[in-house]
Protein backbone atom coordinates (compact mmCIF):
# COMPACT_ATOMS: atom_id res chain seq x y z
CA UNK A 1 0.00 0.00 0.00
CA UNK A 2 2.91 2.33 0.14
CA UNK A 3 2.62 5.72 -1.48
CA UNK A 4 -0.89 4.47 -3.04
CA UNK A 5 -3.16 7.37 -3.35
CA UNK A 6 -7.07 6.85 -3.14
CA UNK A 7 -7.08 7.72 -7.05
CA UNK A 8 -4.40 4.97 -8.07
CA UNK A 9 -7.73 2.49 -6.20
CA UNK A 10 -10.35 3.93 -7.11
CA UNK A 11 -8.37 3.56 -10.98
CA UNK A 12 -7.06 0.25 -10.52
CA UNK A 13 -8.36 -2.46 -13.05
CA UNK A 14 -9.34 -0.07 -15.71
CA UNK A 15 -11.15 -1.54 -18.31
CA UNK A 16 -12.67 1.51 -20.33
CA UNK A 17 -9.40 3.51 -20.19
CA UNK A 18 -10.52 5.99 -18.04
CA UNK A 19 -7.20 6.20 -16.50
CA UNK A 20 -6.49 8.76 -19.79
CA UNK A 21 -7.97 11.12 -18.33
CA UNK A 22 -6.53 11.33 -15.12
CA UNK A 23 -3.72 13.58 -16.36
CA UNK A 24 -6.69 16.30 -17.30
CA UNK A 25 -7.66 16.84 -13.43
CA UNK A 26 -5.80 17.87 -10.05
CA UNK A 27 -3.68 15.13 -8.94
CA UNK A 28 -5.93 14.78 -6.01
CA UNK A 29 -9.24 14.92 -7.59
CA UNK A 30 -10.96 13.00 -5.15
CA UNK A 31 -9.95 15.31 -1.94
CA UNK A 32 -10.67 18.33 -3.98
CA UNK A 33 -14.17 16.64 -4.56
CA UNK A 34 -14.71 16.19 -0.54
CA UNK A 35 -13.87 19.33 -0.13
CA UNK A 36 -15.83 20.73 -2.11
CA UNK A 37 -18.75 19.04 -0.04
CA UNK A 38 -17.06 20.00 3.82
CA UNK A 39 -17.17 23.69 2.43
CA UNK A 40 -21.02 23.74 2.34
CA UNK A 41 -21.93 21.58 5.15
CA UNK A 42 -25.81 21.15 5.49
CA UNK A 43 -28.23 19.40 3.23
CA UNK A 44 -26.72 17.01 0.01
CA UNK A 45 -28.61 15.59 -2.62
CA UNK A 46 -27.17 12.48 -3.77
CA UNK A 47 -28.48 11.48 -7.31
CA UNK A 48 -28.15 8.11 -8.98
CA UNK A 49 -29.62 5.56 -11.25
CA UNK A 50 -28.53 4.53 -14.53
CA UNK A 51 -30.81 2.06 -16.50
CA UNK A 52 -29.77 -1.11 -18.49
CA UNK A 53 -32.12 -1.24 -21.75
CA UNK A 54 -31.07 -4.68 -22.47
CA UNK A 55 -32.79 -5.50 -19.13
CA UNK A 56 -35.46 -2.97 -18.55
CA UNK A 57 -33.74 -2.64 -15.37
CA UNK A 58 -31.63 -0.32 -13.14
CA UNK A 59 -27.86 -1.39 -12.95
CA UNK A 60 -26.08 -2.26 -10.03
CA UNK A 61 -23.34 0.27 -10.20
CA UNK A 62 -24.41 3.65 -8.60
CA UNK A 63 -26.88 3.54 -5.78
CA UNK A 64 -24.26 1.23 -3.40
CA UNK A 65 -21.84 3.84 -3.78
CA UNK A 66 -24.32 7.03 -3.20
CA UNK A 67 -25.77 4.79 -0.20
CA UNK A 68 -21.33 5.10 0.79
CA UNK A 69 -21.47 8.71 0.13
CA UNK A 70 -25.03 9.35 1.88
CA UNK A 71 -23.82 7.43 5.18
CA UNK A 72 -19.94 9.06 5.30
CA UNK A 73 -22.05 12.58 5.36
CA UNK A 74 -24.80 11.32 7.51
CA UNK A 75 -21.92 10.38 9.75
CA UNK A 76 -20.38 13.65 9.94
CA UNK A 77 -23.80 15.64 10.21
CA UNK A 78 -25.39 16.15 7.14
CA UNK A 79 -29.13 15.87 5.99
CA UNK A 80 -29.01 13.37 3.36
CA UNK A 81 -31.67 12.27 0.40
CA UNK A 82 -31.17 10.69 -2.81
CA UNK A 83 -32.78 11.31 -5.84
CA UNK A 84 -33.58 8.94 -9.01
CA UNK A 85 -36.17 8.25 -11.70
CA UNK A 86 -39.10 5.77 -11.23
CA UNK A 87 -36.96 2.89 -12.76
CA UNK A 88 -34.61 3.34 -10.58
CA UNK A 89 -36.31 4.06 -6.96
CA UNK A 90 -36.69 0.49 -5.88
CA UNK A 91 -33.05 -0.11 -5.99
CA UNK A 92 -32.07 2.85 -4.25
CA UNK A 93 -34.57 2.56 -1.80
CA UNK A 94 -33.00 -0.75 -0.99
CA UNK A 95 -30.39 0.80 0.41
CA UNK A 96 -31.35 4.00 1.48
CA UNK A 97 -30.96 2.82 5.41
CA UNK A 98 -34.77 4.69 5.15
CA UNK A 99 -33.52 8.17 4.06
CA UNK A 100 -35.53 9.69 1.61
CA UNK A 101 -35.76 9.03 -1.93
CA UNK A 102 -37.31 11.47 -3.78
CA UNK A 103 -38.62 10.43 -7.51
CA UNK A 104 -37.42 12.79 -10.22
CA UNK A 105 -40.16 12.81 -13.10
CA UNK A 106 -39.40 11.73 -16.77
CA UNK A 107 -40.61 14.84 -18.28
CA UNK A 108 -40.00 17.65 -20.60
CA UNK A 109 -36.96 19.58 -20.15
CA UNK A 110 -39.36 22.85 -19.40
CA UNK A 111 -41.13 20.53 -16.52
CA UNK A 112 -37.94 19.17 -15.66
CA UNK A 113 -36.43 22.45 -15.23
CA UNK A 114 -39.08 23.47 -12.75
CA UNK A 115 -39.11 20.43 -11.07
CA UNK A 116 -35.44 21.00 -10.46
CA UNK A 117 -36.03 24.80 -9.55
CA UNK A 118 -38.99 23.51 -6.75
CA UNK A 119 -36.68 21.17 -5.17
CA UNK A 120 -33.84 23.34 -4.95
CA UNK A 121 -36.05 25.96 -3.55
CA UNK A 122 -37.88 23.51 -0.96
CA UNK A 123 -35.23 21.28 -0.12
CA UNK A 124 -32.86 23.81 -0.30
CA UNK A 125 -29.25 21.66 -1.19
CA UNK A 126 -25.68 23.05 -0.01
CA UNK A 127 -24.36 20.90 -2.00
CA UNK A 128 -25.09 17.90 -4.78
CA UNK A 129 -23.78 15.10 -5.60
CA UNK A 130 -24.27 12.67 -9.20
CA UNK A 131 -22.57 9.25 -9.15
CA UNK A 132 -23.24 6.74 -12.19
CA UNK A 133 -26.52 9.11 -13.59
CA UNK A 134 -26.36 9.68 -17.33
CA UNK A 135 -25.76 13.27 -18.33
CA UNK A 136 -27.24 14.64 -21.91
CA UNK A 137 -24.93 15.24 -24.42
CA UNK A 138 -24.03 16.95 -27.54
CA UNK A 139 -27.06 16.08 -29.49
CA UNK A 140 -29.40 16.06 -26.80
CA UNK A 141 -30.15 12.55 -26.10
CA UNK A 142 -29.35 10.27 -23.19
CA UNK A 143 -27.02 7.48 -24.56
CA UNK A 144 -25.23 4.63 -22.61
CA UNK A 145 -22.08 3.18 -23.54
CA UNK A 146 -22.44 1.43 -26.61
CA UNK A 147 -24.23 4.59 -27.65
CA UNK A 148 -27.81 3.37 -28.04
CA UNK A 149 -30.15 6.25 -27.19
CA UNK A 150 -32.30 5.76 -24.21
CA UNK A 151 -33.81 9.36 -23.91
CA UNK A 152 -37.28 8.22 -23.10
CA UNK A 153 -36.07 5.87 -20.07
CA UNK A 154 -33.95 8.57 -18.42
CA UNK A 155 -35.09 11.70 -16.04
CA UNK A 156 -33.60 15.01 -17.04
CA UNK A 157 -31.80 15.56 -13.19
CA UNK A 158 -29.28 17.41 -15.21
CA UNK A 159 -31.22 20.16 -14.64
CA UNK A 160 -30.71 19.72 -10.83
CA UNK A 161 -26.47 20.54 -11.85
CA UNK A 162 -27.33 23.85 -13.90
CA UNK A 163 -29.21 25.20 -10.94
CA UNK A 164 -27.12 24.66 -8.38
CA UNK A 165 -22.94 26.09 -7.83
CA UNK A 166 -21.74 23.14 -5.33
CA UNK A 167 -21.59 19.69 -7.08
CA UNK A 168 -19.11 16.70 -7.57
CA UNK A 169 -19.89 14.40 -10.31
CA UNK A 170 -18.61 10.98 -10.14
CA UNK A 171 -18.09 8.25 -13.39
CA UNK A 172 -16.48 5.89 -15.14
CA UNK A 173 -17.79 5.71 -18.77
CA UNK A 174 -17.77 9.73 -20.11
CA UNK A 175 -21.40 9.67 -20.36
CA UNK A 176 -22.22 10.80 -16.83
CA UNK A 177 -23.74 13.52 -15.06
CA UNK A 178 -19.61 15.78 -14.30
CA UNK A 179 -17.87 14.44 -16.80
CA UNK A 180 -19.12 17.53 -18.96
CA UNK A 181 -15.70 18.93 -17.14
CA UNK A 182 -13.56 16.67 -19.74
CA UNK A 183 -15.87 17.10 -22.33
CA UNK A 184 -12.90 18.52 -25.18
CA UNK A 185 -10.41 15.73 -24.03
CA UNK A 186 -12.63 12.47 -23.91
CA UNK A 187 -13.47 12.14 -27.66
CA UNK A 188 -9.49 11.99 -27.89
CA UNK A 189 -9.17 9.32 -25.76
CA UNK A 190 -9.26 5.65 -27.06
CA UNK A 191 -12.90 3.72 -26.48
CA UNK A 192 -14.62 6.47 -24.77
CA UNK A 193 -17.55 8.92 -26.43
CA UNK A 194 -16.93 10.72 -29.13
CA UNK A 195 -19.76 12.68 -28.02
CA UNK A 196 -19.52 12.46 -24.07
CA UNK A 197 -21.36 14.33 -21.49
CA UNK A 198 -22.40 17.96 -21.86
CA UNK A 199 -23.40 18.54 -17.81
CA UNK A 200 -20.87 19.75 -15.45
CA UNK A 201 -19.95 19.89 -12.24
CA UNK A 202 -17.74 21.75 -9.39
CA UNK A 203 -15.70 19.10 -9.09
CA UNK A 204 -15.32 15.32 -10.60
CA UNK A 205 -14.19 12.09 -9.51
CA UNK A 206 -13.07 9.70 -12.38
CA UNK A 207 -13.23 5.47 -11.63
CA UNK A 208 -12.87 2.11 -12.99
CA UNK A 209 -16.19 1.62 -11.85
CA UNK A 210 -18.75 4.63 -10.31
CA UNK A 211 -19.49 2.78 -7.15
CA UNK A 212 -15.66 2.98 -6.85
CA UNK A 213 -15.33 6.69 -7.07
CA UNK A 214 -18.18 6.51 -4.31
CA UNK A 215 -15.93 4.93 -1.86
CA UNK A 216 -13.21 7.05 -3.08
CA UNK A 217 -15.18 10.00 -2.36
CA UNK A 218 -16.28 8.70 1.32
CA UNK A 219 -12.50 7.78 1.91
CA UNK A 220 -11.47 11.76 0.75
CA UNK A 221 -13.95 12.72 3.70
CA UNK A 222 -12.26 9.99 6.22
CA UNK A 223 -9.04 11.42 5.90
CA UNK A 224 -10.27 15.24 6.07
CA UNK A 225 -12.25 14.66 9.18
CA UNK A 226 -10.10 12.23 10.91
CA UNK A 227 -12.22 9.46 11.07
CA UNK A 228 -12.56 6.27 8.86
CA UNK A 229 -16.29 6.67 6.97
CA UNK A 230 -16.01 3.89 4.93
CA UNK A 231 -18.80 1.00 4.84
CA UNK A 232 -16.80 -2.32 5.27
CA UNK A 233 -16.46 -4.79 2.70
CA UNK A 234 -19.78 -6.95 3.42
CA UNK A 235 -21.75 -3.86 3.93
CA UNK A 236 -20.35 -2.65 -0.17
CA UNK A 237 -20.98 -6.11 -1.24
CA UNK A 238 -24.44 -6.62 0.85
CA UNK A 239 -25.71 -3.14 -0.86
CA UNK A 240 -24.91 -4.82 -4.51
CA UNK A 241 -27.27 -7.99 -3.55
CA UNK A 242 -29.64 -5.51 -1.78
CA UNK A 243 -30.22 -3.92 -5.42
CA UNK A 244 -30.45 -7.17 -7.33
CA UNK A 245 -33.19 -8.18 -4.80
CA UNK A 246 -35.32 -4.93 -5.86
CA UNK A 247 -34.74 -5.85 -9.59
CA UNK A 248 -31.45 -4.17 -10.34
CA UNK A 249 -28.78 -6.13 -13.04
CA UNK A 250 -25.45 -6.44 -13.72
CA UNK A 251 -24.95 -3.63 -16.21
CA UNK A 252 -22.33 -5.89 -18.51
CA UNK A 253 -24.39 -9.11 -18.89
CA UNK A 254 -27.77 -7.39 -18.37
CA UNK A 255 -28.08 -10.59 -16.07
CA UNK A 256 -29.81 -10.57 -12.25
CA UNK A 257 -27.09 -11.06 -10.66
CA UNK A 258 -24.66 -9.64 -7.38
CA UNK A 259 -21.74 -8.30 -9.71
CA UNK A 260 -20.90 -4.58 -10.78
CA UNK A 261 -19.63 -4.00 -14.48
CA UNK A 262 -18.12 -7.09 -15.57
CA UNK A 263 -16.82 -8.14 -11.67
CA UNK A 264 -17.25 -10.78 -9.75
CA UNK A 265 -17.95 -10.16 -5.79
CA UNK A 266 -14.38 -11.05 -4.71
CA UNK A 267 -12.76 -8.64 -7.80
CA UNK A 268 -15.43 -5.63 -6.33
CA UNK A 269 -14.51 -5.54 -3.17
CA UNK A 270 -10.59 -5.25 -4.35
CA UNK A 271 -11.63 -1.51 -3.94
CA UNK A 272 -12.82 -1.25 -0.26
CA UNK A 273 -10.34 -3.49 0.97
CA UNK A 274 -7.68 -1.04 -0.27
CA UNK A 275 -9.30 1.56 0.87
CA UNK A 276 -9.31 0.61 4.17
CA UNK A 277 -5.51 -0.61 3.97
CA UNK A 278 -4.87 2.62 2.80
CA UNK A 279 -6.91 4.75 5.64
CA UNK A 280 -5.71 1.88 8.35
CA UNK A 281 -2.06 2.79 7.40
CA UNK A 282 -2.79 6.68 8.37
CA UNK A 283 -4.52 5.80 12.00
CA UNK A 284 -8.29 6.03 10.47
Amino acid sequence: MSGRTIEDIILQNDTRNMTSLRPHLPPDFATEAAQVLLDHPGKALIVTGFYILAADAPETDGPPGAAGIGEALAQIGYEVAYVTDKYSKAAMESVAGGKEVIEFPVATHNESSRFANGLIHDWAPTCLVAIERASLVGDGTYRNWKGVDFSEYNAKIDHLFDQHPYSVGIGDGGNEIGMGNLRHVIPEQEGLPNDPSVTTTTKLIIASCSNWGGYGLAAALSQLKGKNLLPSVEQGHQWVKDTVAAGAVEGMSAEAKDWVDGRSPEEDSVCLRDLHELLASQGL
